[in-house]
């Protein structure tokens, strides 16, 4: 049997005729930047968080610099966030100025430890950046307690967790503004890069929406320099299509990671992922820890299962983050976490054939 790490072609086929529709009605509009359709998704958008503003950028990573930017961070500034994530977090507030401070994350989640977080205030951080990885909810409860002390503004990276929520409530509402990623993986993808910023303050979507159309305030005058970096409307219709499918989407990730769940618990040697009792994740990926992980994925991957690494570098040891000084040790967690981590295949069309062939092949790796 044949497992792919991820399968988006059967998610097409599930929404085939309504998508094909959407895309040929914008083909023969021969509309494809901004318009009606661009605004109903972002309505409805706004709608699934309940919130009263959603702005379409062209990436996760421009929503998040945009929203750093709507509160004014910039140079001299300090935002603390995860050194365990996708690279593209750190990189969002290097590209507003500002410097990067990373903290290390709990064992158990993956996610951002408040203590850490604390410990790295100093008199010039202006926000946090919490980082829902995996889809598992961060500890909002007490990251947003650190954040009102401080005053500092909260911004959250929901790139992997669209859907999740704490204490049943979404994430990306607890802080300023929610960040997401239409990456075409993600939990909600795209065909291409795509992004948005959510919030219920007019004013971050008001800069949002006029800085990443080159700063216009309408077609001619422009109140500022900005950048290109707008939600094509095919991407809009797409993901118009797929945000009707979400909430199932999510609810069969959750079914796969029951299924590995029950088949791997009981094996020595495997850690499985965690979840913390007020958090309700979507499972954008199910990673598991394991020592001498090359070994194991090689035997996956001989046997037709496809696996990931996310992510095998800690951020402040990535090369681009060389100039902050730090070295091995720094943030031991995050370092024991990378060295350690795969990604078993998962998404929503994961049959439980699939998954009961993949744990069945883990099952006889470890001799059980």
């Amino acid at each position: 049997m044949k497992v792919p790490f991820v399968d988006l072609h059967s998610q097409y086929l599930e929404i085939q005729e309504p998508i094909d529709r959407a895309v040929r009605d914008v083909i023969a509009d021969s509309s494809f930047i901004g318009g009606q359709p661009l605004k109903d998704f972002e309505r409805d958008l706004a709608g699934s968080f309940s919130l009263s503003h959603a702005c379409g950028v062209s990436s996760g990573t421009a929503a998040i610099a945009a929203t750093l930017r709507a509160l004014d961070i910039g140079p001299e500034d300090e935002v603390i966030t995860s050194a365990h994530s996708a690279v593209p977090t750190a990189e969002a507030v290097r590209m507003t100025g500002a410097r990067v401070v990373f903290a290390d994350i709990e064992d158990a989640t993956y996610n951002l430890d408040p203590r850490a977080v604390e410990a790295a205030v100093t008199p010039k951080t202006r926000a946090l950046l919490p980082v829902h990885l995996y889809g598992m909810p961060a500890n909002l409860e007490a990251l947003g307690k650190i954040a009102a002390r401080r005053s500092l503004a909260m911004v959250e990276d929901c790139a992997q967790a669209q859907g999740a929520a704490y204490d049943g409530r979404a994430v990306g509402t607890f802080g300023r503004a929610g960040c997401l990623s239409f990456f075409p993986s993600k939990n909600l993808g795209g065909w291409g890069d795509g992004g948005a910023v959510v919030t219920n303050e007019a004013s971050i979507d008001r800069f949002v929406r006029s800085y990443s159309n080159h700063g216009r305030l309408d077609k001619y005058e422009h109140a500022m320099l900005g950048a290109n970096e707008r939600l094509d409307t095919l991407q809009a219709v797409i993901l118009a299509e797929k945000l009707k499918k979400l909430e199932d989407w999510n609810a069969r990730r959750r079914a796969v990671a029951a299924w590995y769940d029950e088949n791997l618990r009981w094996i020595d040697g495997l850690v499985l992922p965690k979840t913390i009792a007020r958090g309700t994740p979507v499972w954008h990926l199910y990673v598991v820890l394991i020592e001498n992980r090359r070994k194991f994925v090689d035997y996956l991957a001989e046997r037709g299962i496809a696996t990931g690494l996310h992510y095998p570098i800690p951020l402040h040891l990535q090369p681009a983050f060389s100039d902050l000084g730090h070295g091995e040790g720094a943030f031991p967690v995050a370092e024991r976490i990378t060295r350690r981590c795969v990604s078993l295949p998962m998404y929503p069309h994961l049959t439980q054939d699939q998954v009961g062939y993949v744990t069945g092949q883990i099952r006889a790796y470890f001799g059980r």
